[in-house]
């Protein structure tokens, strides 16, 4: 099965969205492909149509490759869950948790056969198969149970791929040594490398790249330019800098950047609105008066949510409301939100009950099982009633203890808000990719502020990403010479 492996010097030397971009050009020349990486570690989380959780990067993939996500694109996904823990998650489902130390004397066995059942069932249903690997193959203190780069790549034989991360520097060093730190096995299926995120003119780097060639004996196949393409992130470390400030905006809106984040893709929409900006506030910010401040998901709810009260982030979001603001909560946000959380069984760490931020009526009761499905359902309370859809994962059930609210969706587990519009919570993940949802809710902040109503009859963002995956691809294709190409054609 013709297949390719990407790998990388670095953590965002720029895998995903290479891979992505082959994806997308491999499924324009007609072919059936799929993404795929072993085992990724992501607090963004996309749920299956069977319901079964994978990385959200590689369902971005599997949409680039048009086709349907499913576990087997992402078969390992680790959860980091803070204190060193991970929930484990094989093949779409909950197997347990661990910590570092223990995580490959328990499950590097088990890992490798489901990465490898994974692979077989892919072969089974498409004819190429597009891979991506996790940090860099060389890491030499981590080789030996390393479940994802160069084990896979030996695996299938695939032709391997080095891209390396100009812009941060060094990254001559960084070929050359990841190079060198490969084995002789390994070393021979790399054929080439890629130069990623060049500015500037090109011509200044040639001298260079026919040194590189020269010394390694590997060609480069490609120097690919800095984009500034909104393809959604895969860490939340980037998220402070990431922030939009834009000059037409005209509603500000605030993500709490929770330290355990999760699903933060859920606001790539609101991003790519023209007359939005979007910006993560860190615990130890000022929050200032923007139009609306989101709570988003979490990991873990309950320590994150001690987090808030300890940083002093609780009584600035108390008065922020006090004054007139509005506040939305999405999964773990929408817990908070509510009067208390009760975790009789410890599924969200050591703390039993806290009190929660008091502004919804209803209170939630963890449990060690976790809900995950697609969903789709009647908008109840905006103007234009209308199917929207999207995504439940969350653990806990939340009880409301008076009827003191309106309802969002159809079924009201689903969210809520006060009559005063200025308190909203929801389990529905994705809510913002349904188009006029999410300009209607816009709309209500414009009404609140003054401001005219914009169009709500639009497109939902799953358009607007398949315009992004295709420029994507126009954008890299272009930069990758008929040594690349002939990779494509070939395969091998």
């Amino acid at each position: 099965m013709p297949s390719l492996m990407i790998v990388g010097t670095t953590s965002s030397a720029g895998k995903t969205l290479i891979t992505a971009a082959i994806c997308r050009i491999l499924a324009c020349r007609g072919h059936r492909v799929t993404p795929f990486k072993g085992q990724n570690m992501s607090l963004n989380a996309y749920v299956t149509q069977t319901g079964g959780e994978m990385g959200y990067a590689q369902a971005i993939q599997a949409w680039a490759a048009k086709t349907t996500p499913q576990v087997s694109m992402n078969p390992i996904l680790l959860k980091p869950q803070g204190d060193m823990t991970s929930q484990v998650i094989f093949n779409g489902q909950i197997v347990g948790q661990t910590t570092a130390a223990n995580y490959y004397q328990d499950y590097f066995n088990r890992g490798w056969q489901t990465i490898t059942s994974a692979i077989d069932s892919l072969i089974e249903q498409y004819d190429w198969l597009v891979c991506e690997g996790a940090g860099s193959p060389a890491e030499v203190n981590l080789k030996h149970r390393d479940l994802t780069n160069m084990r896979v790549a030996k695996y299938l034989q695939a032709p391997t791929i080095l891209v390396v991360d100009i812009d941060r520097g060094g990254s001559f060093a960084h070929v050359v040594g990841t190079l060198q730190l490969l084995d002789p096995d390994e070393r021979e299926l790399i054929k080439g490398i890629i130069i990623n995120k060049f500015r500037g003119d090109k011509s200044l780097l040639d001298s260079g790249l026919l040194w590189l060639e020269e010394y390694t004996q590997v060609p480069v196949l490609g120097v690919i330019p800095w984009l500034n393409l909104a393809i959604p992130a895969e860490d939340s470390l980037d998220l402070l800098e990431r922030s939009s400030r834009k000059s037409q905006a005209e509603i500000n809106i605030s993500v709490i950047k929770l330290p355990r984040i999760a699903n933060f893709t859920d606001f790539d929409p609101l991003e790519a609105e023209s007359t939005v900006s979007l910006k993560y506030v860190s615990l130890n910010q000022n929050l200032g008066m923007p139009d609306a401040v989101i709570l988003p998901g979490s990991k873990t709810t309950g320590a994150d949510l001690d987090e808030l009260y300890k940083s002093g982030m609780a009584k600035q979001i108390e008065q922020y409301l006090a004054n007139g603001g509005t506040i939305l909560g999405v999964c773990a946000g929408f817990q908070m939100l509510g009067q208390q959380l009760k975790d009789p069984q410890l599924a969200q760490g050591n703390i039993l009950n806290q009190e929660g931020l008091g502004l919804l009526p209803m209170s939630t009761t963890f449990t060690q099982e976790k809900l995950t499905k697609q969903r789709q359902v009647i908008s109840k309370f905006l103007p234009i009633a209308k199917k929207v859809t999207g995504y439940e994962i969350h653990q806990g059930i939340s009880e409301y203890s008076n009827r003191d609210f309106l309802m969002l969706f159809e079924d009201e587990s689903l969210g809520i808000v006060n009559h005063q519009l200025n308190v909203w919570g929801t389990y529905l993940h994705g809510i913002f990719e349904n188009g006029t949802w999410r300009r209607q809710w816009l709309n209500i902040l414009r009404k609140k502020k003054g401001l005219v109503a914009i169009e709500t009859d639009v497109p939902d963002y799953s358009d607007l990403r398949e315009i992004m995956l295709d420029e994507l691809a126009n954008s890299i294709e272009p930069h990758l010479d008929h040594r690349f190409q002939s990779l494509l054609t070939n395969g091998n």
